[in-house]
């Protein structure tokens, strides 16, 4: 018995995980709405006829919120609150029947590739003329770019090939088109990405290309912010710097996830890099670029990691200063390399190392932070929360770096526009100003 009024031809687009799955629930919307669907993005309320649910596969965490995320929209049919359950993305993709045994009220489940047919199944039409169209769920002056799909690498601890497949550039062509298309809707900023974003243009050009891609689009007009995530240092183009300085659209910004600070683990992890290298490549990059925000990622509790080799990583996380660092917590996965090898340190041990790398990365944030105070940054505001307007710097990604808080009191900025901010105090992720009238 129905619960509620279910608008039939309506869907609810919910997505879970990384920008990547966030690039493919874009599409998938642009192309139901073409198809005459009306079309929400995680919807507080169940009055659509179908539900579509973009999951993540990538560690135990993300996995579980995928589960529930299904389990709860599965009850949500039995109690006649949506018609149809559609699953789709990278969890769906790896655990495909294992899913349909284990919830079969879902209807029916898609791997990441199979756009064309969840659309059949919806009998909707994949329209080949929208490719690179989206219906943007960020704010409308930025937007997520995937330049490639799937990655190649060997990394012993990730699942990704397995969910993504081998590495597929996108055309420089085809990305410049929908660059324009994008532009021309009022995005401002692009945040370029991909499993591996160095090993663009390989299978293409039968050489990198990501420079050349750059160059390309910053004769965009209309886009003034071009930002680089998932760089692997392994085989970085070195030309991609001297683009990136002789260019002011391109941000002064690298995300590139290093993973241990530990030759030893480094190679158990087969990253094709020693600590070495990488400390070489980190000097390179930023005699290259001067002022260049650098990001990474890291992982605490890699089997097989001893007390030594954490040291070593948290010697090397104070030495190398980084302006941004998150870290996980090994997540042991089916049918990865590591999978062989026991999960052998303990599950609050991985947790004690990973508090710790963050608090020492707290401590230089803060110190990095107190720099800026007193600086002149151009910052684009995002959105209005508790009082203040909320703001990045090119040294700043969405949702996982600092922000610029301006006081809503006695100034304004309006959303989606880019101001001169006064940088008055800051404390270890946010910094604090006010409004500069801008130069003419």
């Amino acid at each position: 018995m129905k619960t509620r009024t279910i608008k039939k031809n309506k869907v609810n687009v919910v997505t879970l995980g990384c920008s990547k799955n966030i690039f493919d629930s874009e599409v998938l919307m642009a192309q139901l709405k073409a198809n005459e669907f009306e079309v929400s993005h995680e919807s507080k309320v169940d009055d659509s006829e179908i539900v579509i649910i973009n999951t993540c596969g990538f560690i135990d965490n993300a996995k579980q919120e995928s589960i529930d995320t299904i389990l709860r929209y599965a009850d949500a049919k039995k109690e006649g609150a949506v018609d149809r359950v559609y699953v789709t993305g990278c969890l769906s993709e790896r655990y495909k029947e294992d899913l349909e045994k284990e919830i079969p009220e879902v209807d029916a489940f898609f791997g990441t590739r199979e756009l064309p047919r969840l659309l059949k199944t919806l009998k909707a039409d994949y329209k080949h003329e929208l490719v690179g169209e989206r219906l943007l769920t960020t704010p409308n002056h930025f937007a997520y770019f995937k330049i490639a799909e799937g990655c190649d690498r060997p990394c012993s601890f990730c699942a990704i090939p397995l969910m993504r497949g081998k590495h597929l550039s996108t055309p420089i062509e085809e990305l410049v088109a929908q660059a324009k298309s994008l532009a021309a809707k009022g995005v401002k900023e692009l945040m370029l990405i991909a499993q591996d974003l160095t090993y663009y243009g390989l299978d293409l050009y039968k050489k990198r290309a990501l420079a050349e891609l750059l160059l390309k689009l910053v004769e965009v007009e209309g886009i003034e912010w071009i930002r680089l995530h998932y760089a692997f240092p392994s085989g970085f183009p070195m030309d991609v710097l001297e683009v990136m300085r002789d260019n002011p659209k391109i941000c002064n910004y690298l995300d590139m996830p290093l993973q241990h600070g530990s030759t030893k683990m480094l190679k158990a992890m087969r990253r094709g890099i020693t600590r070495e290298k990488t400390e070489d490549l980190i000097a390179k990059i930023r005699s290259s670029v001067p002022g260049i925000a650098i990001r990474t990622t890291l992982i605490a509790g890699y089997p097989g990691e001893t007390e030594a080799d954490f040291n070593e990583m948290y010697d090397w996380v104070a030495r190398s200063q980084f302006d941004r660092l998150g870290i996980f917590t090994y997540s042991h996965e089916e049918n990865t390399h590591a999978y062989q090898f026991t999960d052998d340190v303990p599950a609050v041990l991985k947790k004690e190392r990973a508090d710790a790398i963050m608090d020492l990365q707290s401590g230089i944030s803060y110190n990095l932070n107190q720099k800026r105070v007193g600086q002149e940054l151009k910052v684009l505001f995002d959105k209005t929360e508790g009082g203040f307007f909320v703001g990045r710097t090119e040294f700043d990604s969405p949702e996982v770096d600092n922000e610029v808080l301006v006081s809503t009191k006695d100034q304004y900025v309006r959303m989606g526009d880019f101001s001169n901010i006064l940088i008055n105090k800051a404390d270890h992720y946010d910094l604090y100003g006010s409004v500069l009238p801008l130069k003419k």
